[in-house]
Formats: C-alpha cells, sequence, structure tokens
C-alpha cells in the first residue's frame, strides 16, 4: 500500500523560449508537415506530460533508486505537473474556453513561424524525399505552470530542491528538435509555497493568475564542457527562407521574437535568423571528413560502401550528433545547439541579380534570370554548443576540435550559395568546463 502524504510542497513556475519551441501535435495538415500542439483558444501550450518526462529522464541520471518513487510506476506519482499555458503581453493567462477581442499580441500566434528543413547528402545536395517542414513557437514567449509534490516536510525537502533545480539546468529543454536548437528554456519566476492536507491546502488557488509564494532563486550544480565561437562573416552570407518577396525569387529567413521589459511583452521587428540546424549540418559533414583522415578512411583505401563512413554510420557524427532510432548507433547526440537572431537593417541586406548564360551564343538563356537577397551585416555571432564530458574517444574530440578550427579560420561556410563566395566567417573559440576531460 502507498504512503500517505499529508504535506505539499507547490511551485508556480514561469519558463521562458530562449529559443524556438516545437512542441509538435503528431499531426500534419493542409498548410505544415508539423503543426504544435495548441490549447482549445488557439494558443500554444505544453502538456504537464512533457515537462514532467523530461524532469523524470534528468532526475533519475543521479537519482535512479528514487525514480520510481517519486514519479511513479506502481503506485502513481508524487510529483504533479500542470499543463503549461502561453502568457500574454501581460503575463497573464487565458485558460477559459474563448478569448473574446484577441490582443495583437495573441494574434501574432495565429501565425507561427515555419522552418523548411532537407536533409543535405555528402555531394552536398537534397537528399530525395527529405524535404519537411514544421511550426515553431517564436522565441521570448512566456508559459507559466505548477508543480506540486506530495511529501514530508524535513524528508523530502532536498527532494523537491532537486527538482527544481532541474528546470535551471543547461541541459533542459522541451519540445522536439532539442539538438537541433529548439526548445531551450529559462526560468523567469519560481514562487514557491507549501501546505498540509486538513490545516491550509484548500487555501491554495486553483487559479495561476492569482500568484503566491516567496520568490525561489534557482542554482544549478550541473558540469557541462562549453564551447564558445565568435565567428564575423568575411563578406554576405544567407541562409535561405525557401521563398522570395516582392522584390527578390529568393530572401535570407527572418522571424519575430518576443522581448520583454519592465515584465510587458511586446514582438520585435523581424531579425536575422542563424539556423542551429544548418551550423549543425555543417559541421557534422565535417566531423565525418576529420575522424575518417585521422582513421586513415580514404576513399583508396576503404573496403566497404562510401555510406558506411558518413552520416550517421561515421561513429564520431553518431556519437556527437545522433542518429536515427532504427540505427546501431541509436541516440540524441551529446551536442546541444541553439538558434541565434540579430537585428538588421535595410542598408545591410545586398541584392544580387544573375542569369544563366548559354555557352555556345555567349547570351542569356530564356528565363534563367533570377535574384536574391543576401545579408551584409558583419556583427560578430557568439555560438555556445554543449558537449557532454562522457565523450572519451580521443579521434572524436579531435575530429570536432579540427571542425571548428575550420569555421574559424575560414574554411567550413556556413547557409546557401557557399559556392558563389557566401558564407565564409573567420573568429575564434574557446572551451570552459572540461578540464578534466584527458586531452
Amino acid at each position: 500500500m502507498s504512503k500517505r502524504y499529508n504535506y505539499r510542497f507547490v511551485a508556480q513556475i514561469v519558463l521562458e523560449a530562449t529559443t524556438p519551441l516545437k512542441t509538435a501535435s503528431g499531426k500534419s495538415d493542409f498548410f505544415v508537415d508539423a503543426p504544435v500542439l495548441k490549447d482549445w483558444n488557439g494558443l500554444p501550450m505544453i502538456l504537464g506530460t512533457s515537462i514532467a518526462g523530461v524532469l523524470r529522464k534528468s532526475f533519475k541520471e543521479e537519482n535512479k533508486e528514487l525514480e520510481d518513487e517519486i514519479f511513479g510506476k506502481e503506485s502513481g506519482s508524487r510529483l504533479l505537473v500542470s499543463n503549461a499555458h502561453l502568457l500574454d503581453e501581460n503575463q497573464k493567462l487565458h485558460h477559459t474556453l474563448g478569448i473574446k477581442d484577441k490582443s495583437k499580441f495573441l494574434d501574432k500566434y495565429n501565425n507561427l513561424p515555419i522552418r523548411e528543413h532537407t536533409a543535405i547528402t555528402h555531394k552536398g545536395v537534397a537528399k530525395e524525399h527529405s524535404k519537411f517542414d514544421e511550426e515553431v513557437v517564436f522565441v521570448g514567449s512566456r508559459f507559466k505552470f505548477e508543480l506540486e509534490f506530495l511529501g514530508d516536510k524535513e524528508e523530502d525537502e532536498a527532494i523537491w530542491q532537486k527538482i527544481l533545480e532541474l528546470l535551471n539546468s543547461p541541459l533542459f529543454r522541451l519540445g522536439g528538435g532539442s539538438t537541433k536548437g529548439f526548445g531551450e528554456m529559462k526560468v523567469v519566476s519560481c514562487l514557491e509555497s507549501s501546505y498540509m492536507i486538513g490545516k491550509d491546502y484548500q487555501d491554495k488557488p486553483s487559479n495561476l493568475n492569482i500568484s503566491v509564494g516567496e520568490d525561489r532563486k534557482l542554482s544549478n550544480s550541473d558540469q557541462v564542457c562549453l564551447y564558445k565561437i565568435n565567428i564575423k562573416s568575411d563578406s554576405f552570407f544567407s541562409f535561405g527562407a525557401g521563398f522570395g518577396d516582392d522584390e527578390v525569387d529568393d530572401i535570407a529567413v527572418t522571424e519575430e521574437i518576443v522581448k520583454w521589459k519592465d515584465d510587458k511583452g511586446a514582438f520585435s521587428q523581424k531579425q536575422i535568423l542563424l539556423p542551429a540546424s544548418s551550423l549543425k549540418g555543417a559541421l557534422s559533414h565535417r566531423v565525418a571528413f576529420h575522424y575518417n583522415k585521422l582513421k586513415g578512411n580514404f576513399i583508396e583505401t576503404i573496403t566497404k560502401p562510401i555510406e558506411a563512413y558518413i552520416g550517421e554510420n561515421n561513429p564520431a557524427v553518431a556519437t556527437i550528433f545522433g542518429a536515427s532510432k532504427s540505427h546501431k548507433h541509436e541516440g540524441k547526440g551529446k551536442a546541444l545547439f541553439s538558434d541565434m537572431f540579430q537585428e538588421f537593417k535595410e542598408d545591410e541586406v545586398k541584392i544580387f541579380d544573375h542569369v544563366k548564360i548559354d555557352r555556345f551564343t555567349g547570351g542569356a538563356i530564356d528565363s534563367a534570370l533570377y535574384n536574391e537577397k543576401v545579408i551584409a551585416k558583419r556583427d560578430n555571432w557568439n555560438i555556445e554548443i554543449i558537449l557532454a564530458k562522457e565523450i572519451d574517444n580521443k579521434d572524436i574530440r579531435e575530429a570536432f576540435k579540427l571542425t571548428l578550427d575550420d569555421l574559424c579560420n575560414g574554411l567550413l561556410p556556413l547557409g546557401g550559395k557557399v559556392n558563389r563566395g557566401h558564407g565564409v566567417f573567420e573568429g575564434s573559440w574557446t572551451k570552459e568546463g572540461c578540464e578534466n576531460v584527458e586531452e
């Protein structure tokens, strides 16, 4: 028989998405392959089960013996997690059915950003049948939910604090695509309170718009290996949106983000996006190259088809960047990336006109004229990659470091049109928190 707990630890949590959030609904519609999960008001939401699942996975890494007792197996979970609902510009929830006269802020969520994706082969071209798109929630969106932990006041205080600190871990991410730059969250506020059954628990508000509790600053002891990259574009770059506008055929991808000032939210002008998925793709191809070079796997000496040495079949790629569920190296990988945004001005965009030339006549080929907008902004991009310490293979670590050297020396271009000279970056990189890793 399960133990009866009369004490309740309670926390009201506000999370902010510091990268786009992908909480897929599991269904496709007419417009997009993977729309995000929405509540009855058509606003993005995060299921409590998703939050509980991430917390459980993080908790059991250091507390395996307590996992089933806390998160349930036969007797049910002692940790209760509510759904996380979107906050409006005044940090208020709209959890009742139907919103009359939606504000302009909430109206923005009727048209969420759509990300276009395709897999690239080792030849640098799109892989067949790999095109798909998905909705994401704006960066800066805030969500509120409640945690409730059943326990004993003195015996379980340490466990409760450990659970709260998991929310503040650099490894804590929600939704899908966490290794592609999605789902990074930060704790904006944590209001902590406690109740006793039969004493004051009946006074606990069920409406999360009623904020109660003592403000708690969360700490975290998770140790990660952090690679910091500082690079600047040599000339032009473009991470293509996959479509054009009323001026050109092809534009760089830009998105609005939510900014908060004095607890008031507002949407920014569109900002340049450096997608983590593009960075990850470029790095993974170059890591495979360097690992094969270190291992002596050259085209003249390999005994297997080339596919056995590239992509997720390459041990370095599978270890750092992950592999599919059906693969022998199945896993999410050890590296976490984040999408990055920067403001830009009109004079930091350049239009290039192109035309294909008939090599016989030397004239323009009919209907072969097109143009594009590229970014001429030359500010620094500060990129952070979180890499787990448990990579003990020296050759894999070396291949990753050589790849970062290539990026910072202008030898690994990023984005599209790199065969035209775009996407060359130069800079430097450093690492932190890796002192205990043997080189």
